[in-house]
């Protein structure tokens, strides 16, 4: 399971990897310039949508894993 500081740290280096700077990917993906700069800081707190859009433009999948609560049922 991936924590919200590793999922930072990960698009940030697919980020840095491709090339691509902030303003790049605030472009390519739809996510306000602000936002993606409050994400990579560790401060913001986007939706699910703003992750995904982040996400595709950086050519990654981001799945989702619903965690049972009591794990006998």
């Amino acid at each position: 399971m991936l924590h919200f500081s590793e999922l930072v740290k990960t698009i940030k280096a697919r980020r840095e990897m491709l090339q691509v700077n902030q303003e790049m990917l605030a472009d390519l993906s739809g996510v306000s310039l602000r936002a993606l700069k409050q994400f990579e800081s560790g401060k913001g707190n986007p939706t699910l949508q703003t992750l995904g859009k982040m996400a595709d433009a950086l050519g990654l999948e981001l799945t989702l894993k619903v965690k049972k609560l009591n794990p006998s049922e």
